[in-house]
């Protein structure tokens, strides 16, 4: 199926494209990538270093002519999000990911695709073996982790990194080039129940919200979408209040940096009560629907007897601390810019929400431009939880990358995409993380932007990749490489 893709241009950048897409790599498990990038490296006969961590540093020559140039860092992240449908049988850690194209976009079948961060590797790589791009000498640096801790770019060693022009390759908008992001940290709490028996006279239900697009917990937070999790406690919190159901199981989300696109609970409810509460759960999906007309219209609600009838459930005040703090849990955005129009400065995402042996696990993610803004929104996500039988605990985080408007290379970008598009591009910062920032702070002097093709659906099955734009994407980095004095 993958190779329906040689026959798109850039040819270079798509033939390594269609090699990586073979090679499993979820975050914290990167082995195979490795692997792949090391053999990679010793094929084409390009000096190479391998990290403690993972990080895969490639050494490249200058083209001749341009031994005098400056050092150029190619940079990108090895490893990817794996979300997949429901009802896709796939193993991430063992299965290719299957590419399929539709109509001007690249799209994986049922899974995502992996194009974050996969393409700016492929670009990367694709620079290496290209005899007709000229460049001086460069680095090609390719880190473990990004999606779930920053890890590579935390470890990087600063003695390994020579150059001080780096060119970040993973951004998701054509035409925007990036010179600052947010920071980040997650807040994660653990919340304790107590099992009692099932109650008596009662059916177990199974409530699914599923159809929803999910997406970047960065780049989509200002979209208006749904967050499952968050559909479900309303949901959760009319059945325990007017059907004294009571709660056996939740699961909803999955990773910290994507917006929860499904979730279900399974609820013990009284057998006289049956045929209205399924009548309630029906008729909110016509509430979501209406709620989220434009952004969201495949939103489901399903209700239906469970396959399982348990013999225990969670107690029941144990239940409502739960849901009572999930519909208090603050979710999206929560401040946009003051300065930059349109720009969203501090927000938060409800991600996941499991229930495990003997508690919830609850995760969440804040993000800022404003390191203050950032403590601030990780300190509501906590108090809604502090009245509960709870852990609470905040990761250490991530720094923001401070925008310099006087970037070097930022002119040299916006010049070469003038001169090759005839328009002009926009100078952004992202409401996302990138690894910039950590770089940044690691290696003093660094002068950095981020640009790539564009990606919709990032971090959900919907991840797709706009083809005509792969082709500006490696045009720009081409005319870059060559036009850096």
């Amino acid at each position: 199926m993958n190779e329906n893709i040689l026959s798109l241009r850039p040819a270079g950048v798509w033939k390594e494209f269609q090699g990586i897409l073979g090679v499993p790599r979820p975050s914290k498990k990167e082995d195979k990538m490795v692997a792949y990038l090391e053999k990679w490296a010793i094929d084409h006969k390009i000096e190479y270093i391998k990290e403690k961590s993972g990080n895969i540093i490639m050494r490249v020559p200058a083209t001749k002519g341009y031994e005098k140039r400056p050092i150029v860092v190619l940079q990108a992240h090895m490893d990817m999000v794996c979300e997949k449908n429901s009802d896709k049988v796939h193993d991430f850690e063992k299965d290719p990911i299957e590419a399929v194209i539709k109509g001007e976009w690249v799209h994986a079948n049922g899974t995502t695709l992996g194009a974050d961060d996969g393409i700016g590797v492929a670009a990367a790589l694709a620079v290496i073996t290209d005899t007709d791009v000229k460049h001086g000498p460069l680095e090609c640096v390719f880190t473990i982790d990004e999606e779930t801790g920053l890890t590579g770019a935390m470890t990087i060693d600063p003695q390994d990194i020579k150059g001080r022009i780096l060119l970040n390759l993973d951004s998701e908008d054509e035409g925007e080039i990036f010179i600052g992001c947010a920071g980040g940290m997650d807040t994660i709490v653990k919340m304790y129940y107590e099992l009692v028996p099932a109650p008596e006279d009662c059916t177990a239900y199974k409530v699914m919200v599923s159809g929803l697009k999910g997406g970047h917990s960065g780049d989509d937070i200002n979209k208006n979408l749904a967050n499952a999790n968050k559909l479900l406690a309303r949901i959760l919190y009319t059945a325990s209040n007017d059907f004294s159901a009571q709660l056996y199981d939740i699961q909803g989300g999955n990773l910290r940096n994507a917006i929860a696109r499904e979730a279900y609970a399974v609820v013990f409810v009284p057998n006289d009560k049956k045929e209205d509460f399924e009548k309630v759960v029906k008729d909110f999906e016509k509430k979501f629907k209406n709620e989220y007309q434009v952004t969201e219209p495949n939103i489901k609600v399903c209700v239906e007897t469970s396959d399982k009838q348990p013999d225990v459930a969670i107690a029941y005040d144990c239940q409502m601390e739960l849901i009572s703090s999930l519909l208090a849990c603050p979710h999206g955005v929560i401040e946009w810019s003051q300065t930059i129009p349109n720009f969203v400065e501090t927000s938060t995402n409800l991600a996941s929400v499991k229930k495990q042996e003997g508690y919830f696990f609850i995760q969440t993610s804040q993000r800022s431009s404003i390191e203050s803004a950032k403590e601030y929104a990780a300190a509501m996500v906590r108090s809604a939880f502090l009245l509960t039988d709870s852990d609470i605990r905040h990761t250490d985080g991530y720094p923001g990358w401070t925008p310099n408007p006087k970037s070097a290379i930022c002119d040299i970008a916006v010049d070469c995409y003038k001169k090759r598009f005839g328009k002009e591009p926009k100078v952004k910062a992202i409401h996302a993380g990138l690894e910039c920032g950590l770089i940044g702070d690691k290696i003093a002097g660094m002068d950095m932007i981020s640009f790539g093709p564009t990606l919709r659906g990032v971090h959900s099955p919907d991840e797709r990749l706009e083809i005509k734009t792969v082709q500006m994407f490696w045009d720009l980095i081409t005319d870059i490489l060559e036009n850096v004095k």
